[in-house]
């Protein structure tokens, strides 16, 4: 047993030894990549269980849609007809150009001539220019001083469309020359009327910006810079920033409205050489800020507008703060529909008169005017609006209106009494004959009575009324300078495939002007009538396609010598012809 075991023993440890003499084996363990083409489906995605869950803000939510309609207060109103459709009449389509150019020639030596060209590019953006020129060269009849004149206006603007805002910057230009020739009724030396320097040139030019905002509770905003002068060193400089903001209420309840804020900041500067005395110089420079809440809603039946207005002037000049509060309110109600709408309202104003604003009301002012502002304290309107059928709209609007320095043209007294040119050797200035016009300011209650009928005959032919029927109460002045108490108008249009005409007929009643005891400066002796007048004018013109037409205006074919202001009179008859030309680039 022992024997065998040993022998067993010895074997094993033989094996052993021979096992660990072999040669080392070399084979080493490596990773196989395979590489296979893939072809996902569409069951091989992984699903979303779950829908995304999006938040959004206050404003972007889904808000109801609501109508209302805020009629303004202004004279022509706008009132959509209704009815059954029994046909339309599509007619001859009309194409549309982007740019002409007319240009045409009349009577007392007045050439025309007025363009526009456009352009828009596949950037989201646009511009433009735009230009005209209308003159007359000679003089009316029996004027003893040059009486022609030439106005002049030009702009350019660029507009870029973008994800959050639009915006808009644009530059305008006017060049305006207007003579004083309206001598009062004086007999002047020919010397004298060799010596007077009647000519007056208006230079204005303004850049402004404008930017509309999407999807923000700013609506809107506007800037701008202008800066007036005139042959006699007259400066004026106008600046204003202008914005709209849209509040949110629906935090405090989902059944509110917006409110909306309009705020304004202007700043006017200007000065005069010197006063109509001749003693000194005139300056003025006013501040004002404008913050204008307003909250509309419908409530029983009436369409309201609540609201105020809110201004902060600073005179420095004078050396003058105010703050004005103005209610402003305004409220409609259908009595029967689309028939009888009732609509009334009370507001204010504080308004920012300029020398600019001036001379396009009165060309005739002299460079000498005082500048302040007119504060529009109450304007309380009531009115009926409505149709009388479908093809006759009617408003009607009575209002009393308080304004405090309201600004009156009056003419200035005469330095000469035609056989001088000159005081204490200083030469008269060409303003200086009686033949200019200054602001006078008072204190003045009106009361209104307008009307205004529109009548549309057919797609063809329509017509329009306007009659306006003021009555003044003056505080200081012994006259109501420049003040019809009866305006009226009347407007006819037709319009077919080739032919189209307008008239127009403007009546206006007697107005009242000063009489002087003597040479400035005196005291007044009476008042002047200046005669009620009628201007009758016409418009026409034909077609010969699409893009070539051929017009005709005529002005004051009555052939009246009447006058706007007092010793100027205005061009007897007038007519003017000219082309149009229509295309696209």
């Amino acid at each position: 047993m022992k024997k065998g075991f040993l022998t067993l023993l010895i074997l094993l440890s033989f094996w052993a030894t021979n096992g660990q003499k072999q040669k080392k084996d070399t084979v080493k363990t490596e990773v196989v990549n395979v590489v296979t083409k893939f072809n996902p489906e569409i069951a091989d995605g992984k699903k979303i269980n779950k829908n995304p869950k999006i938040k959004l803000l206050g404003k972007s939510k889904k808000k109801k849609l609501e109508y209302r309609i805020y009629a303004a207060p202004v004279a022509s109103t706008f009132i959509p007809k209704t009815g059954a459709i029994k046909g339309i009449s599509v007619g001859v389509k009309e194409r549309i150009y982007n740019n002409y150019l007319a240009t045409g020639y009349g009577n007392y030596g007045s050439p025309y001539v007025e363009a526009f060209l456009y352009k828009n590019t596949r950037f989201n953006n646009e511009y433009g220019v735009s230009a005209k020129y209308a003159a007359s060269q000679e003089n009316i009849r029996n004027s003893k001083l040059n009486s022609n004149f030439s106005n002049f206006k030009g702009a350019v603007f660029y507009k870029q469309v973008d994800r959050y805002f639009d915006w808009k910057v644009s530059l305008h230009a006017e060049l305006n020359k207007y003579n004083w020739y309206g001598l009062p009724d004086l007999v002047f030396n020919t010397s004298v009327l060799n010596t007077i320097e009647e000519e007056q040139k208006y230079n204005y030019f303004k850049v402004a910006g404008d930017f509309k905002f999407h999807d923000s509770y700013i609506d809107y905003g506007k800037v701008s810079f202008s800066y007036f002068t005139d042959l006699f060193e007259s400066k004026e400089m106008l600046a204003n920033f202008d914005a709209k903001l849209n509040l949110p209420l629906r935090f405090l309840s989902n059944n509110l409205n917006d409110i909306s804020v309009e705020t304004g900041l202007e700043y006017l500067s200007g000065s005069f050489d010197r006063n109509y005395e001749n003693t000194s110089n005139i300056n003025y420079t006013t501040l004002t800020v404008k913050i204008f809440p307003e909250y509309k809603l419908n409530y029983a039946g009436f369409a309201i507008k609540a609201g105020l207005k809110m201004y902060g002037s600073i005179d420095t000049e004078n050396e003058a703060n105010n703050v004005f509060l103005f209610p402003d309110v305004f409220a409609q109600r259908s009595i029967l529909k689309n028939y009888v709408n009732i609509y009334g309202g009370i507001t204010g104003n504080l308004h920012t008169n300029t020398y600019k604003q001036f001379t396009e009301e009165n060309q005739y002012v002299s460079p000498t005017l005082f500048i302040t502002q007119t504060a529009e304290t109450s304007n309380l309107f009531i009115g009926l609006q409505g149709k009388i059928t479908n093809d006759i709209s009617y408003n009607l609007k009575a209002s009393s209106i308080k304004e405090e320095d309201k600004p009156l043209f009056l003419r200035n007294n005469s330095k000469s009494n035609g056989t001088n040119a000159s005081i204490n050797g200083q030469t008269l200035a060409g303003y200086e004959y009686g033949n200019s016009f200054s602001i006078y300011y008072d204190d003045v209650k009106t009361t209104s009575f307008f009307g205004e009928i529109e009548y549309d005959f057919s797609k063809k032919l329509s017509f329009s009324t306007q009659v306006q029927l003021d009555n003044y109460s003056i505080t200081n002045a012994i006259g109501k300078w420049n003040l019809p108490s009866l305006q009226a108008s009347f407007l006819g249009k037709y319009k077919e495939e080739k032919w189209f005409v307008t008239t127009n007929i403007f009546y206006v009643s007697e107005r009242k002007d000063a009489l002087y005891n003597g040479l400035f400066p005196s005291s007044f002796k009476g008042i002047q009538t200046i005669n009620s007048f009628i201007d009758v004018n016409l418009n026409g013109g034909y077609h010969f396609n699409d893009k070539f037409s051929a017009f005709i205006r005529a002005n004051n074919i009555l052939n009246t010598k009447y006058q706007r202001f007092a010793n100027f009179d205005t061009q007897g008859f007038q007519i003017l012809g000219g082309v149009t030309y229509k295309f696209d680039f």
